[in-house]
């Protein structure tokens, strides 16, 4: 029987395990979900178990479905949400639940580590400007809040690294997932000792860095117990979520850009010279020798989310009765409106904002709003809104030196045509998607079958691997249209800018 490659992915809401031949063909795939904590405004927890059961019952999913399933994996990697503070104790235990991206309770660290370090010194040392959404701000707050988590840690690990640690034992870090620390100097790809004293840790506390394609380990047996996969099963390093995506598209070269939108989006551009700009995310590409900008945005799939949860309730309710899914339901009724939704203009920014604004105060504003507003202009107005944010972050990319000719869509939310359409729209950029899309897990098999020698042409075997089959092209007179509309979308946040600071002061 075929050999098979298990690519796992631990995500902010779910763990997904898919098996892959070598010819990039799907042949099954497993999942399982787990809770976030909000345990209060900004701060979001998860329990490290949660993500090794899901990971236990998912790949248990996966390998159920096909014959001999552990038998013939030939290897695996996990990509993974980043960044996440995770601090483990001696006996590999995490002390305290982790930190991850979304929680933004670090704030005031932050602002005082730039004072301390220099804004400026801190992104031309690490690639990316000083923000609460890394984890040196997190290790700050560790130190102010909770000294003895701190003095207790014997290494600090991301999400794919506690993973792999459960299956084989043994800790790594990859390079993408360490950059993300902003403890490493960007261009000469070591720690900085001054930020690390600055942040009160030690490199020493932080894991070996070796490539995302790279053994780390092996299946040991009390994993394999727990998994059903095979004792002595090659475990890759793995990487982020967003460079595995990029590589289930073929997204390797200049030109040629990824959006993965589910609960978030994130916009991945390569380029081979190391670009870094302020507003947005550089890191390493899972493959060497590329380099990513990445344009990152908290809520956008989110937000559309949360308008189901509070106004949907007849859609989910026909969705109950198995007449259709919710969200096609919404989507829908949002195709019957003209572009430009009537002139309502929605802001994504419902839990702040990530890249460009960098703007934890930002909130979602519907505005336009009249008594014949009906309700599918509203939820138009979330896919544009989503749509003009991806396109504020891909400006940005574009005056720093990135090229985009075309973008390649991933993600839950690509299964929406409405929404492929209003991207390709507003971008002014054909929008294509793959014949079968899974996600990351595609990215983290394909660094799996690098690891164990099946692809050792990865760039000639993701040509012949990725199959687009449908392509959205921009309509001319929307394109025209959606500048306009845009234009008013970007007037709005900066007349509102201040006001989302001086509400958040007088909130409690």
């Amino acid at each position: 029987m075929e050999p098979l490659l298990l690519g796992i992915d631990v995500g902010t809401s779910a763990v997904k395990a898919a098996l892959v031949d070598r010819r990039g063909n799907l042949h099954a795939v497993g999942q399982a979900e787990y809770p976030l904590h909000h345990i209060r405004a900004a701060w979001v927890e998860q329990d490290p178990d949660d993500w090794w059961r899901g990971t236990c019952k998912a790949v248990h999913e996966a390998l159920a479905k096909v014959p001999h399933g552990a038998e013939r994996v030939l290897g695996l990697a996990v990509s993974c949400q980043a960044p996440t503070l995770l601090a483990l104790d001696r006996s590999g235990r995490p002390l305290r639940p982790a930190m991850i991206w979304m929680d933004r309770r670090a704030e005031a660290e932050i602002v005082r580590l730039a004072e301390q370090m220099g804004a400026d010194q801190i992104y031309r040392v690490t690639g990316n400007r000083p923000d609460a959404f890394y984890v040196a701000a997190r290790l700050l707050w560790l130190q102010n809040h909770e000294p003895e988590v701190l003095r207790r840690t014997w290494q600090f690990v991301q999400v794919n690294g506690y993973i792999n640690y459960r299956l084989t034992g043994r800790l790594t870090l990859d390079p993408s997932n360490a950059v993300l620390l902003q403890m490493r100097d960007y261009h000469k790809g070591e720690w900085s000792e001054a930020l690390c004293a600055a942040c009160g840790v030690e490199p020493s506390q932080f894991p070996e860095v070796v490539a995302a394609h790279c053994a780390q380990g092996e299946v040991i047996q009390q994993a394999a117990e727990a998994t059903g996969l095979r004792a002595g099963t090659p475990v890759m390093a793995g990487t982020v979520d967003s460079a595995a995506a990029a590589l289930e598209v073929g997204v390797v070269e200049p030109g040629i850009a990824a959006e993965m939108t589910g609960t978030s989006t994130v916009v991945i551009m390569p380029n081979d010279r190391g670009l870094t700009e302020p507003a947005l995310i550089a890191m390493p590409h899972a493959l060497p020798g590329i380099h990513l900008l990445l344009g990152a945005m908290v809520a956008s799939g989110g937000c559309l989310r949360w308008f189901r949860d509070q106004f949907g309730q007849p859609e989910v309710q026909a969705a109950s009765e198995g007449k259709a899914d919710a969200f096609d339901l919404l989507t829908q009724q949002a195709a019957e409106v003209e572009p430009g939704s009537g002139g309502i203009i929605f802001l994504p920014y419902m839990m702040g904002e990530r890249s460009p604004l960098w703007h934890t105060n930002a909130r979602g504003v519907f505005f336009g709003l009249s008594l014949a507003t009906p309700k599918a202009a509203l939820v138009r107005s979330i896919l544009e809104g989503a749509a003009f944010a991806l396109r504020h972050n891909m400006e940005v990319a574009l005056r720093a030196g990135a090229e985009v000719r075309e973008v390649r869509s991933v993600g839950g939310c690509s299964r929406s045509d409405l929404w492929n359409q209003i991207k390709a729209d507003v971008l002014g950029r054909p929008l294509l998607l793959p014949r079968t899309s899974v996600g990351s897990p595609f990215g983290a098999a394909v660094l799996a079958g690098m690891g164990v020698g099946v692809f050792p042409d990865v760039r000639k075997s993701l040509l012949e691997m990725v199959q687009l089959d449908r392509r959205f092209e921009p309509n001319p007179a929307n394109h025209e249209r959606y500048l306009r509309s845009y234009q008013v979308f970007r007037d709005i946040y900066e007349h509102l800018k201040g006001d989302f600071d001086h509400l958040a002061n007088i909130t409690p």
